[in-house]
C-alpha cells in the first residue's frame, strides 16, 4: 500500500520495514499494520487536534505535570504553542502508561518507540495468529461472560495497583487475545492519586464493564466493584490479590449530631480566633 505521510520517517530511518495495510481509523488515530524486520507490529498514528472527535477534557488534563511554568500559562491561554504542549501531553500520556502498566503485568500491548506523533507497539492478535477482535464483536456466552468480566476487574485492579485509571474503557477498547482480554487506548488515562475526579473514572470503567456483560449475565448488574475497589485503594489495602465480593457494606449506625454539632462550633470558634490573631497582627502593623 502507498506509505502515509506520517510513516515514512520511521522508514527512513529503519524503525519499520513496511506498511503492510491500515487495521482501522478511530476517534484519536489511525492505526496500520507494519513490519520491522521480522517482526509484525502496529503503528498508531495520532490524528491532529482539529481532526479527532474525542475532546481533551479538563477533567482528564487534570494531574499532568507540565515542565515549566510557561508551558503551563501557554496551555492555559490556549496559544499555539500550549496547544502543541497539550498534543504531546496527551500522546505522552498514552506512552507512559502502556509502558508502566506492561511493567506491572497488566495486559496491554507492548509499546516500543513513540516518534513525530506515531506510536510503535505490539501487534495484538488471537490464537490463530489474526488480528484479535474486539470485544463486542466477539460471541459470548453467560458462562464466558463472567469468566471474561473477572479477568478485567483484575486488570482493572492491577492497573489501580499501578497509579493508572484508563478513564474510558468499554468493550471497544478491548481486544480478545490468545491468552485473554487486553486493553487498548490509553491517551485518556489519568492518574489515580493526582486527579480530582479518579475515583468516578474508575467507577464508571467498572460499570461499563458490569453494563456489557450484564447482558448475557444479568446477575453483574447488581455488583457494585468499583466502589468496593477504590474503596480499599484509599485504605490502602488494594493489591492485584484483593478478593471482592462486588458488595459494598453500607455504614447503617446513626448519626451522633450532638457530636457532629459539637464538632461545628469547636471548628466556628477556632477560625474567629484565627481572623481575630490576623487582624491584631494588622493592628500592630
Amino acid at each position: 500500500m502507498k506509505v502515509p505521510k506520517r510513516l515514512a520517517p520511521l522508514l527512513e530511518e529503519g524503525l519499520i520495514d513496511e506498511v503492510i495495510s491500515q487495521l482501522m481509523s478511530g476517534k484519536e488515530a489511525t492505526v496500520y499494520v507494519v513490519r520491522s524486520g521480522d517482526s509484525i507490529r502496529c503503528a498508531k498514528v495520532y490524528k491532529d487536534a482539529k481532526q479527532r472527535s474525542f475532546r481533551q477534557a479538563a477533567s482528564y488534563r487534570d494531574g499532568r505535570k507540565v515542565q515549566n511554568s510557561r508551558q503551563a500559562r501557554a496551555m492555559e491561554k490556549g496559544t499555539r504553542y500550549g496547544r502543541q504542549m497539550q498534543e504531546e501531553l496527551w500522546q505522552n500520556a498514552e506512552v507512559d502508561a502502556l509502558f508502566r502498566l506492561a511493567n506491572a503485568n497488566v495486559r496491554v500491548p507492548q509499546p516500543y518507540i513513540c516518534t513525530d506523533g506515531v506510536l510503535l507497539m505490539e501487534l495484538v492478535v488471537d490464537d490463530v495468529g489474526d488480528v484479535a477482535p474486539r470485544l463486542n464483536d466477539v460471541d459470548m456466552t453467560p458462562e464466558r461472560a463472567l469468566e471474561l468480566h473477572a479477568m478485567l476487574v483484575n486488570q482493572v485492579v492491577r492497573m489501580l495497583c499501578a497509579g493508572i485509571i484508563h478513564g474510558d474503557l468499554s468493550e471497544y477498547n478491548i481486544l480478545l487475545a490468545a491468552g485473554g482480554p487486553v486493553i487498548i487506548d490509553l491517551p485518556q488515562a489519568v492518574d489515580a492519586a493526582g486527579n480530582n475526579e479518579a475515583a468516578a473514572m474508575l467507577c464508571r470503567d467498572v460499570e461499563n464493564l458490569a453494563t456489557f456483560f450484564g447482558q448475557f449475565a444479568p446477575q453483574l448488574l447488581a455488583t457494585d466493584y468499583g466502589k468496593e475497589i477504590w474503596t480499599l485503594f484509599e485504605a490502602g489495602e488494594l493489591t492485584s490479590e484483593s478478593v471482592l465480593t462486588g458488595r459494598v457494606d453500607v455504614d447503617t449506625r446513626p448519626v451522633d449530631l450532638e457530636a457532629l454539632m459539637d464538632d461545628l462550633e469547636d471548628a466556628r470558634l477556632e477560625e474567629e480566633a484565627r481572623l481575630r490573631y490576623e487582624q491584631g497582627l494588622r493592628s500592630a502593623n
